[in-house]
């Protein structure tokens, strides 16, 4: 995750680059390609930027010392934050690819440290299997009208609903063997809040419609719904994820990622939240005292 700790570490870096060409050059004035004023001259520029060096390591250590503390203050009062705000919710996690189990630790902290609990976890399996997923539509007459690669976005929209209302699931007691990887938890009642986590690359062609569809799915089943990701991610997931009308949280493994988590799945002002550039709507949604959120 990015920090002025790194900013100032690059700029250290550059430094010591300059340094080494600086050096050079009077390395190469002993053999009378520099002149003695010119070398004279390099020589105030190594000392001018050795004390910048110098200056960049002790703002390096100030920024350390004070990140440090606001991560310690953080750890502190996030317990405390959290806690009640999602007394007696029941949340769906989904994932787009493999359970992520550290994405998934982090969730289920911050679902159960608000008074929660995880009622079901679904993976679904990507890239889809397309010609078996057409099979196991085709045998079946009350499904004929998802047949097609021209309706993976209308299947993938309704399967995301019935992930989040539960009840009566018709397209994924049909087709579950073929798009589940693994489930967990139960399926019929239905979530107060949905949680989406997408662990593999982008996909391309039929896997990329149904997967918009589903995130849509997600977005308009009447609950809050949240993408999210960890400070680790390579590829940026809140793009695809609010495009479909999402909200978003990253580094959901941090105390700021799973105060914000909480927050949004507690029906906080829906945005994108975190510490990276996808995040336009800032760190935190505005945190309300527990009696005003709970009316």
């Amino acid at each position: 995750m990015f920090d002025f700790r790194y900013h100032v570490a690059s700029l250290i870096a550059v430094f010591i680059a300059l340094v080494i060409g600086i050096l050079v050059g009077i390395g190469l004035s002993g053999r009378g390609f520099v002149s003695d004023a010119e070398r004279r001259n390099l020589q105030d520029r190594i000392d001018e930027l050795t004390s910048d060096r110098d200056a960049a390591r002790a703002q390096l250590a100030e920024a350390t010392r004070r990140q440090d503390a606001s991560a310690r203050y953080a750890e502190d009062t996030y317990p405390a934050l959290v806690r009640g705000r999602l007394e007696h919710r029941r949340v769906a996690v989904v994932y787009v690819g493999s359970v992520d189990r550290a994405v998934q630790g982090a969730v289920a902290d911050a679902v159960g440290r608000a008074g929660g609990r995880v009622l079901r976890v679904r993976a679904l399996r990507v890239p889809l299997d397309l010609p078996a997923l057409q099979r196991a539509i085709a045998r079946r007459a009350a499904l004929q009208d998802y047949a097609g690669p021209d309706r993976l976005r209308e299947l993938g929209r309704d399967i995301g609903s019935e992930l989040a209302s539960g009840g009566t699931t018709p397209l994924l007691d049909a087709l579950g063997d073929t798009l589940l990887e693994e489930r967990q938890g139960a399926g019929k009642p239905a979530a107060d809040a949905v949680v989406v986590r997408r662990s593999v690359p982008p996909q391309q062609g039929p896997t990329h419609e149904f997967l918009m569809g589903l995130y849509a799915g997600l977005a308009d089943a009447g609950v809050p719904a949240v993408g999210v990701e960890p400070s680790s991610q390579a590829r940026s997931t809140v793009p695809a994820f609010a495009r479909a009308g999402l909200s978003t949280v990253d580094s959901v493994e941090t105390p700021a990622g799973r105060l914000a988590l909480v927050l949004e799945l507690g029906g906080a002002a829906p945005g994108h939240y975190g510490v990276l550039a996808t995040a336009t709507n800032g760190v935190l949604p505005p945190v309300q005292p527990l009696s005003a959120a709970g009316g």
